[in-house]
């Protein structure tokens, strides 16, 4: 493999979903940007998929002491309190933003934007345009970012990251739709690739969800932070099997939603008598698991979530995706209830940042999902948009005030990794066997209940799948090789942070732990999980 084109600019934006264009449009403002997307833009990724909403306080009922509150509390204190901060002031702000550009949002009678309950929150706080949330808001960032002189490469992926002979992040490798390698030189790079648990077997991800990022970053040498930290979304759909894993929004049960085992109990009392269907999403999932392992399941592996009770007009008007969705499958949720059961949903760790969005490389700055800190051990359902739109401006301002880059890359680096593609040429076994294995033993091994010896047997085997010499028959499936590379070094950052974490806490329970939930009343008296290609280690979180 040779570079066929070099394309420069003062940032680099890797990622087209809500953080990575938001991150364009406030870097454009201080020179030339590039932006380059795995898919077409707004097509791909989680944002345009995300239905419930947006977390911001607007009400004097409310304050942002208590959402900050409640995102520590929820996030069982292992969230960087710094980071919590930023998100829950600035919130509102980029909701005005929004609001400012043309997004059109659920009002009330007052002519204010409209507010749900979801899960976690003592106030009703999540925005949302019905359950097309996060499609309202790409549409809207898109339409912003063509006022803007960013240049978008579409359906070209970004397989690795390039430093400069100073070590700062320096720009980036990529695979065109042909095949061709794209060599992308910038100031500064924002790394916006999303989350990756499509490397379980049932997921809410998009095809795109892959995990990249989080595998680009840490062969690059940046430190990631509490990777074992998985949140499986109490209610993906089990029914048909089709569409298992696909997302049932928390807006459901914002709704009023209720959800009952195969003997028409509400089970929730048994769990969380005072918040049931509204408490957190890391009981909510557990609560349904245990349900089903303990043979209160339907037929099909899952429980009954039932808005029958409500008037069919709230379910036409408020989660008009929900019904759609489920009419295709051929069930009327106006008359009868859906079936859902966990699903790997979102990754909480990720990529270590400042309130500035720099990672542990200069040069290098990320947002969103594929960043670690904001969430903690479990994420509030409509924090992950908030999350976007405030640390996708943050990263974007930051990167754009970036000087300009003094170092040469240095073509011999360039050169080892276009001998990692070349060798995928003469691999032998077919990457998507390796995917299948990989996501199946994710699943099994590392899912919502873990325990020791799983774990280890799972890191075992995705070592085992990382080692194998994948066959790139063509050009044409050159990119799925570097795609499973990914997911095999993300799988194993996933078990490996969460073998050195014997605890439970929030998304992350363990089996064998010694206590039951590992006491969390002060953000500043928990360790993290922090991960480099140097090694892995328990760290006392700073004050």
């Amino acid at each position: 493999m040779h570079v066929d084109e070099i394309v420069d600019a003062h940032v680099l934006v890797v990622g087209s979903g809500g953080a990575g264009v938001r991150a364009a449009i406030e870097a454009s403002r201080y020179g030339g940007v590039v932006m380059v997307s795995k898919t077409i833009a707004g097509k791909g990724g989680c944002t345009t998929m995300a239905e419930g909403g947006y977390n911001a306080v607007l009400r004097d009922r409310d304050s942002v002491d208590v959402h900050r509150e409640d995102t520590l509390s929820g996030g069982a204190y292992l969230n960087d309190p710094a980071l919590v901060d930023a998100l829950v002031r600035e919130a509102p702000e980029r909701m005005a933003d929004l609001v400012r550009w043309g997004a059109v949002f659920d009002v009330t009678e007052a002519r204010e934007v409209a507010q749900r309950p979801f899960g976690g929150q003592r106030f009703p706080r999540t925005c949302y345009a019905g359950d097309r949330t996060g499609h309202e808001m790409i549409m809207t960032l898109l339409d912003r970012l063509d006022a803007t002189d960013t240049h978008l490469y579409q359906e070209v992926s970004v397989v690795d990251l390039v430093r400069d002979e100073n070590g700062a992040v320096a720009g980036a490798i990529a695979l065109d739709r042909d095949g061709d390698v794209v060599l992308f030189r910038s100031d500064a790079t924002v790394l916006a690739t999303g989350g990756g648990t499509q490397v379980y077997d049932i997921s809410t991800n998009s095809a795109a969800g892959t995990g990249d990022g989080f595998a680009m970053a840490y062969r690059a040498g940046a430190e990631l932070i509490d990777m074992e930290m998985i949140q499986f979304h109490p209610t993906g759909a089990v029914y048909p099997y089709d569409a298992r894993g696909r997302l049932v929004t928390e807006a459901v049960r914002g709704e009023g939603g209720i959800l009952l085992n195969a003997r028409r109990e509400r089970f929730m009392k048994r769990y969380d008598p005072d918040r049931m269907e509204l408490s957190t999403r890391d009981v909510v999932a557990r609560a349904i698991a245990t349900e089903v392992l303990e043979g209160r399941g339907t037929g099909h592996g899952g429980v009954y979530l039932d808005v029958t009770h409500l008037p069919a007009e709230t379910i036409e008007t408020r989660l008009p995706v929900m019904l759609e969705q489920y009419l295709a499958y051929g069930v009327d949720i106006r008359r009868e209830p859906m079936e859902v059961a966990p699903t790997a949903h979102h990754i909480m760790g990720g990529v270590r940042i400042t309130p500035e969005c720099r990672t542990t490389i200069p040069g290098l700055f990320a947002c969103g999902e594929v960043t670690g800190g904001v969430h903690g051990a479990n994420r509030l359902g409509g924090n992950a948009l908030a999350d976007t739109q405030v640390f996708g401006k943050r990263a974007g301002e930051f990167a754009g005030k970036a000087p300009a880059r003094g170092g040469r890359i240095d073509d011999a680096a360039i050169d080892e990794k276009l001998k990692v593609l070349d060798a995928f040429f003469e691999g032998a076994i077919s990457p998507v066997d390796v995917r299948k294995d990989l996501k199946l033993t994710m699943w099994n091994q590392a899912g919502i209940f873990r325990s020791a010896p799983d774990l280890r047997t799972a890191l075992g085997h995705v070592r085992r799948l990382a080692d194998k010499r994948l066959c790139a028959a063509s050009t044409a499936n050159l990119l799925e090789c570097c795609t499973v590379r990914n997911m095999c070094t993300t799988a194993s950052l996933i078990v490996r942070c969460a073998l050195l974490r014997p605890e439970n806490r929030g998304a992350h329970v363990r089996l064998d732990a010694d206590v039951a939930t590992e006491p969390a009343t002060s953000p500043f008296s928990h360790t993290y999980v922090s991960l480099t290609r140097e090694g892995i280690e328990r760290r006392e979180a700073a004050a």
